[in-house]
């Protein structure tokens, strides 16, 4: 049975794919920062449904505790899955915008995917198949007004995930990225009315955390072999 990891695993978006993954056979690694609750609730609740899953908590920003964390989960078996869904969010129009708001968002999206692909890509390369995929956002590739730190760790990903496809590809791992648009989760409550999601959306709703997910578990299947280096946007229209 394939392994995967998925960071961030137990948010809106991250327990959509949590499940999907499971219920498509693998065994998960529902990775949290410091809700290791909500993530062992998820396990449960996975299990109960027939899947295999486990939890784990680490802070991706910090270096040593992510090989302390993944020596100890590839110690007998590798992981070939690897979902970088951990990012955070804090928001301010860019001559408002504080050191601390662009270096901590920075610092979850970019360097909590090196910290983490980087040590699991070897292994990758070394068992000769692997799928890692990066979900951003549709703001990297469109920008968004008070969002000059987010969008920049998104877009900064899209470029390292067509980069790192080109490395990887003799080696049968593939490397893609899903940017979901306006879905419904926790997010963007309070942030989005209907209306709002109306006038912004061709098809006028909020997308399903279910609807990235089933992209992310095509790109992690056998049958997405020959895709890789993709940005794949999940926004109902939007662009």
């Amino acid at each position: 049975m394939k392994r995967a990891l998925v960071t961030g695993g137990s948010g809106g978006i991250g327990s959509a794919i949590c499940r999907r993954l499971a219920a498509d056979g693998y065994a998960v690694i529902i990775h949290a920062n410091t809700n290791l609750t909500r993530a062992q609730a998820l396990v449960q609740d996975i299990r109960a449904s027939g899947g295999q899953a486990e939890a784990i908590a680490f802070n991706i920003t910090d270096a040593e505790a992510c090989r302390i964390a993944l020596e100890a989960l590839t110690a007998d078996s590798p992981i070939q899955v690897l979902v970088n869904n951990a990012g955070i969010h804090d928001d301010a129009v860019f001559p408002g915008m504080s050191a601390a708001q662009w270096h901590t968002v920075l610092d979850v999206s970019l360097n909590g995917f090196f910290n983490v692909t980087q040590p699991l890509s070897l292994s990758m390369i070394r068992s000769r198949w692997g799928r890692i995929i990066n979900i951003t956002s549709i703001a990297g590739i469109t920008g968004n007004r008070g969002q000059t730190n987010y969008a920049a760790a998104k877009g900064a990903l899209h470029a390292a995930t067509k980069t790192l496809s080109l490395e990887m590809a003799s080696r049968g791992v593939t490397v893609n990225a899903v940017a979901p648009g306006i879905i419904q989760t926790d997010m963007i409550d309070g942030v989005f009315d209907a209306k709002a999601i109306a006038n912004m959306v061709p098809m006028k709703r909020a997308g399903r955390p279910e609807e990235v997910a089933d992209l992310v578990g095509f790109l992690a299947s056998e049958q997405a072999g020959y895709i890789s280096g993709q940005i794949i946007s999940v926004n109902g229209g939007m662009i």
